[in-house]
């Protein structure tokens, strides 16, 4: 049996230890030089789009309610970026999916998984969200290359989930700090999430069915989602030490499971243009899966040409909104752009999609200005 067959989706202890650790892993190790780092460092001067795109930013962070964050890199003639993270950790939600994906083709490239490996459905994959295979029978095969498709166009924990069971929670940790240092926290199933956000309210969370969880979902989100809460673990409203669902999340956001620095998402996506990650194969693959997500069209991808090449993965929580990706992955260390932006607190999605869309507008007129013509 596959060791990584089987995952733990409850509570754990002390969820700040493993980031404790990684911080003090970080003390220890240097900092990755990313490739566009390693271009701006022969360079003398910023380039010229550095200064309006920033000014940009600055102006969208201010319009909209909450923290917009934000980190651009360029290749090429006018290699630079652009850092604006706050030097801090943000909540992926879904774009956790992409180095998921990266993980499972670096594998494939090994030749210890085979795309055409077929993974059972089981019972406790199901986990809510966007695509299909909640909709899929336990006991069903699927192959990997069709979790992949939609886990990433699709946006399907369960799916996600099903690939993280394959590859083990404890490898994909490691492979990211290999990749990138250690601006990534720990990563977890879609499900644990759920588990951990919950399991802080009541020790009953613990003994919950994964279907349990899933069926909260059909409570609206905020105080009728606690409600219903309350109701599955058969104790009274005020048993669940919360004023609202949105201090659940935050609550869970500050222990810094599935977050990472917009620097080292970004050092992880330069190093797929680069061609530093992934074959020739792999990385078309992936590639080919961002730029057909179902997912993006109200983000950056709205503030964009018509026809721009944009290879990207959007993610959606409480509070909690991501949208990264290469602008022209094509040109690669000649002149992609890596883009890694989050929007935190807002008041309404609409509103950081607003912001989102600002923002492909910004880059639209600084860095994409720079892109040589075909």
């Amino acid at each position: 049996m596959n060791p990584a067959s089987t995952l733990r989706t409850r509570p754990r202890p002390a969820p700040w230890f493993p980031v404790l650790l990684l911080a003090l892993l970080a003390g220890c190790r240097d900092e990755p030089r990313g490739p566009v780092e390693r271009q701006v460092d022969a360079q003398r001067a910023d380039p010229a789009w550095v200064a309006p795109l920033d000014e940009a930013v600055e102006a969208i962070d201010q319009a909209m309610p909450g923290d917009f964050g934000v980190y651009v890199a360029r290749f090429g003639d006018q290699a630079g970026t652009l850092d604006r993270g706050d030097g801090r950790r943000w909540y992926l939600s879904s774009t956790v999916k992409v180095p998921v994906a990266i993980a499972i083709l670096e594998e494939v490239d090994a030749g210890r998984i085979d795309l055409d490996e077929e993974i059972e459905l089981q019972r406790g994959d199901f986990v809510d969200g966007a695509g299909d295979m909640l909709g899929q029978a336990p006991g069903t095969r699927f192959t990997i290359a069709t979790l992949l498709q939609k886990s990433l166009r699709d946006s399907d924990s369960t799916a996600t989930d099903m690939l993280i069971r394959r590859l083990g929670e404890g490898h994909l940790d490691a492979r990211l700090a290999d990749w990138v240092g250690a601006g990534f926290g720990p990563v977890t199933t879609i499900l644990q999430v759920r588990y951990d956000a919950y399991g802080a309210l009541h020790p009953g969370v613990a003994g919950l069915d994964n279907l349990q969880i899933v069926a909260l979902r059909n409570a609206a989100a905020g105080e009728p989602r606690l409600q219903a809460l309350a109701r599955t673990l058969g104790v009274a409203r005020d048993a669940l030490p919360a004023k609202s669902l949105q201090d659940v999340f935050e609550d869970y956001y500050a222990t810094g499971a599935n977050a990472a620095t917009l620097p080292a998402f970004a050092r992880l996506l330069q190093r797929v243009a680069a061609g530093e990650l992934l074959s020739d194969a792999g990385r078309a693959r992936l590639l080919g899966h961002m730029r057909a997500i179902s997912t993006g069209d109200r983000r950056i991808a709205a503030g964009l040409p018509a026809g721009t090449d944009f290879a990207q993965k959007t993610g959606t929580q409480l509070g909690r909104a991501c949208n990264v990706g290469i602008l022209e992955p094509g040109l690669g260390a000649d002149g992609a752009t890596v883009v890694v932006a989050c929007a935190e607190r807002f008041g309404d999605l609409a509103q950081a999609e607003r912001a989102f869309q600002a923002l492909g507008r910004a880059l639209d007129g600084t860095v994409l200005a720079t892109v040589p013509a075909p």
